[in-house]
Formats: C-alpha cells, structure tokens, sequence
C-alpha cells in the first residue's frame, strides 16, 4: 500500500503539522477575548489558553445598592462562560486548517 517513500513523506508531514499546531498554541496563547455579562456590567478577559487575565466590574453595578451579592456572582459567572465559548471559537477557527483534509467524523475533534 505504502512504500518506504510513501511512509516517510507520511511522517514529514505529520511532524510538520504537529510543529504548525504547536506554533499556532502558542500564538493563541497570546490572543486575549472579552466576555460580558449584564449588558457589559461585568465583563472578563481570557486567553485562547484559558488563563483568566482580567475581571471588570462597572463602578455602576457597585453603587447601586439594590443590587445583592447573589446576582454579581451569577453575572461574573455568566461573563466566564461568555469569554469561554469566544476563547473556544476562536481557537476551533484557528485550528481547523490542519483538520481540513483528514475527514474526521462529524463531532470529533483533534485535542488542541
């Protein structure tokens, strides 16, 4: 099926792919994406990576004291899972060039 040629281009070029996929972790590693919640009350900032780099929280949302404690949690929860899924669709976008021609089955996803 594969000649020792055929075997070897194979393996130069899985090692290519795996050192591109490498290159561009690191470069999402860099990339930083905002969540928000509460109409931008509450927002986070994370890397591609998931590392949390900032959580900011409207001077608004503070002074008011109608506001409890319950509802700051629940939106700086909801502006995580907001930074989460961008950081997530970002790095599936990135990503997604070095799975283009390997038809994978619908659903499964290369751990990046």
């Amino acid at each position: 099926m594969f000649g020792k040629a055929g075997i070897a281009g194979l393996m130069k070029q899985a090692q290519q792919m795996q050192e591109n996929m490498k290159k561009a972790q690191e470069e999402l590693a860099q990339i930083d994406v905002e969540g928000q919640a509460g109409n931008g009350l509450v927002k986070v900032v994370i890397s591609c990576a998931h590392v949390t780099r900032r959580v900011i929280i409207s001077d608004d949302l503070l002074a008011d004291a109608k506001e409890d404690k319950d509802m700051l949690e629940d939106l700086i929860a909801a502006a995580f899972n907001d930074a989460s899924r961008k950081a997530e669709a970002t790095s599936s976008e990135r990503m997604s060039g070095f799975t283009a021609g390997m038809n994978l089955p619908a659903g499964m996803k290369l751990p990046f």
